[in-house]
């Protein structure tokens, strides 16, 4: 699936199931045994949708079973957007719980659902809401037209004290649309050096990195290359710099996604969490995708048997207050306009 659409085909059987997670080539992960209760799960989820009214959104990131009861997958900016054109009384996020705050902010009148409340974020909580405050007031001194740009990896709270967020797939967009000349850009500092590096603005880096992003390495990038010298190398922006600097293209999962299925090139090596990889080794089975990646705990953490309990019990609903939620919505609101 290239956008986010509605899935249309019906549950799998357990020997379907599994012959199509196989060609993942984890048979420790799926088993004949575990897809069977897989495609339990599954018809299960399926039919509390239909009894709730409900939705299922999934990241990129999420196990690949995720998928089969996903009715929309894809990055942020995607889920983000989809969000607000959802007709449904129940959303549940199979994500990180700043992406179902996200769902929520936009869709105050829906119930919103996180299947394990575990499912947090470093990146998110390396900023606060008091230290932005200070840091802004503090920088406003220095450059009084300063602007906050907030990536969707953020808390409600810090984006209630944004100007605006973004996503990896339009960071540079939005920080060229602003008509401010400096930003403060909150967390990512890779996501904000890139984005340095495509604008003439002054861009001020908040101090935090993705933990799974960082960690991946030149050498091991390398390593691939000169094995395999033709593959297409694509690279997400939350990088590092050295890392950066040996992609082929350096772009969001949903522009992966759309760079794998309209490339002519046949090898990809995929540099970013490794979730991403499975979908697109499940959707093109006839391209091939290497894992520089790793694997991101808090993505994990949602499974099936969780999912299924979220919409049973309709558990880890996300509540928030409604002044911080209106003005993060307006900081959403305002990356829509901006990005169109």
């Amino acid at each position: 699936m290239m956008e986010p659409e509605a899935v249309a085909a019906g549950p799998k059987s357990p020997r379907d199931l599994y012959r199509h997670l196989a060609r993942l080539g984890d048979p420790r992960a799926y088993t004949p045994e575990s897809c069977e209760r897989f495609a339990g799960e599954i018809r299960a989820i399926r039919r509390l949708k239909s009894e709730r009214n409900a939705v299922v959104l999934a990241h990129n990131y999420q196990r690949p079973e995720i998928f089969e009861v996903a009715d929309f997958v894809g990055d942020s900016l995607e889920l983000a957007r989809r969000a607000v054109r959802i007709d449904a009384d129940v959303i549940v996020f199979c994500g990180v719980h700043f992406m179902a705050e996200s769902a929520k902010i936009l869709n105050p009148e829906k119930t919103v659902l996180l299947p394990d409340l575990r499912a947090g974020c470093s990146l998110a909580d390396s900023a606060t809401a008091e230290r932005l405050a200070e840091r802004k007031a503090a920088l406003r001194e220095i450059y009084p037209d300063l602007a906050v740009v907030s990536y969707v990896n953020t808390t409600a709270e810090v984006k209630a004290e944004s100007d605006v967020c973004c996503t990896s797939a339009n960071a540079v967009q939005i920080a060229n649309a602003l008509p401010n000349r400096h930003i403060l850009f909150v967390p990512d500092e890779n996501l904000a050096r890139y984005v340095r590096q495509n604008t003439d603005k002054t861009v001020i880096a908040w101090d935090g990195n993705c933990y799974v992003h960082h960690q991946i390495t030149p050498a091991e990038i390398l390593a691939v290359k000169e094995k395999l010298p033709h593959v297409k190398v694509l690279v997400h922006p939350e990088c590092r710099a050295d890392v950066l600097a040996l992609a082929d293209a350096v772009m969001s999962t949903s522009g992966m996604v759309r760079y794998a299925a309209e490339s002519p090139a046949a090898e990809f090596l995929v540099v970013t969490e490794c979730g991403l990889s499975d979908r697109l080794t499940l959707e093109l089975p006839e391209k091939r995708f290497y894992k520089a990646c790793k694997l991101c705990r808090y993505m994990k953490m949602i499974t099936l048997a969780d999912t299924r309990a979220a919409l049973d019990l309709m558990r880890h609903e996300i509540v928030l207050d409604e002044e911080v939620r209106r003005r993060a919505a307006r900081a959403l609101t305002r990356m829509f306009e901006l990005s169109q």
